[in-house]
């Protein structure tokens, strides 16, 4: 089964994944793939088609990956817990469910300065919204997770061998 890795936007997936890939024959970032299959970024894809429209393609790519053989991990989008379709598949892989979890402050500092990655919802909601967000998306990466990972005060590399001990 694939290891996944669970958490809210600016946490660390996609960096921790990175630093996993000598650990894992393959290493998938939904985000990469689904801007791929889009032929845009996810930012103009929102703006162009809607959030319910990205969360459609968004579970088909969570559905093929988690079909796939091997020793693999996922670095999953900030916001694949909100289908209950993908909490189905998630909860299915249970046992290999990493939960990155940060405080808000942490996540918002790190999501305001990041210049590479402009996420919609940050960008279209007040602080206070954003944060009822982060919220409501902590409970449901918290019921999916087999091990909670706080990332405030440690590097990629160490969560990294925290994954690897798994």
């Amino acid at each position: 089964m694939a290891k996944v890795l669970l958490g809210f936007m600016g946490a660390g997936k996609t960096t921790v994944a990175g630093e996993l890939q000598e650990s894992f024959d393959q290493f998938l970032d939904m985000d990469l793939i689904i801007e791929e299959r889009i032929g845009m970024s996810i930012s103009e894809y929102f703006a162009r088609e809607g959030e319910a429209s990205f969360r459609k393609i968004e579970s088909q790519v969570l559905e093929e990956l988690l079909a796939l053989e091997g020793n693999i991990i996922i670095s999953t989008g900030g916001g694949v817990v909100i289908s209950e379709h993908n909490r189905e598949l998630l909860r299915a892989n249970r046992k290999n469910n990493v939960l990155l979890a940060a405080s808000f402050e942490v996540l918002y500092d790190r999501i305001e300065h990041d210049k590479i990655f402009q996420r919609p919802l940050f960008l279209n909601n007040s602080k206070e919204d954003f944060h009822g967000i982060y919220e409501r998306r902590m409970k449901l990466y918290e019921g999916l997770s087999d091990l909670i990972i706080n990332t405030d005060h440690r590097t990629p590399k160490e969560i990294a061998r925290i994954i690897e001990c798994m």
